[in-house]
């Protein structure tokens, strides 16, 4: 008698548990796509640099320009700040001495040390033989840890390199629409060079 009466409440809790999932279930579970945050981008505005450093050129307003105070930063390095968006363009000069060849070497291999994590790299060529100023923009995607990057020289005497880098992992999906943003603003800066 004693193991039919535990059969008994054994069927009698699974019937519950049955009717409980079943009750419970009226509705389909579908699963969400992963979301982003929102960034509410600022509008463009522009302004003029000028330093002690031998170039200007226009930048946003809503980005800050800071020299570079790392222990390796050499004269006229800055960094240009993206505070609302969590991004730093870290800006270099070198003085050319007979050695251009080698240094837009070096600056090609810095941007294709990326393609390990790159899906493409892709090279945006600027001439301006009027200003005297001559560059390539490297739009690296994929999530690599810097997604644009350039140089920009007057092929005798001066050489500026700057790189992209965010405050986040890489990830190309939430990160394309500020990565793009400030591309332009890129684009803006090298278009607006001059040599002093």
């Amino acid at each position: 008698m004693h193991k039919k009466s535990f059969l008994q409440y054994l069927i009698v809790i699974v019937l519950i548990t049955l009717f409980i999932g079943l009750i419970s279930c009226k509705k389909n579970y579908t699963p969400k796509p992963r979301g982003y945050f929102r960034i509410d981008l600022p509008e463009k505005d522009y302004q003029k640099f000028h330093s002690d450093c031998p170039y200007s050129f226009d930048y946003p307003t809503y980005a800050s320009i800071n020299i570079d105070s790392s222990k390796n930063a050499e004269p006229c390095w800055i960094n240009m700040d993206f505070n609302r968006i969590g991004g730093r363009l870290h800006i270099s000069y070198k003085d050319v001495n007979n050695n251009i060849g080698q240094i837009l070497e070096d600056s090609r291999k810095l941007a294709y040390k990326h393609s390990i994590k790159a899906d493409a790299i892709h090279e945006q060529v600027f001439i301006k033989p009027d200003k005297r100023v001559f560059g390539i923009l490297y739009e690296i995607d994929g999530n690599a840890a810097s997604s644009v990057q350039f140089f920009i020289t007057d092929s005798i005497s001066h050489y500026v390199r700057g790189a992209l880098y965010f405050n986040v992992e890489p990830n190309k999906d939430s990160l394309a629409p500020v990565i793009r943003f400030i591309k332009e603003d890129i684009i803006v800066m090298i278009e607006t060079f001059e040599w002093k």
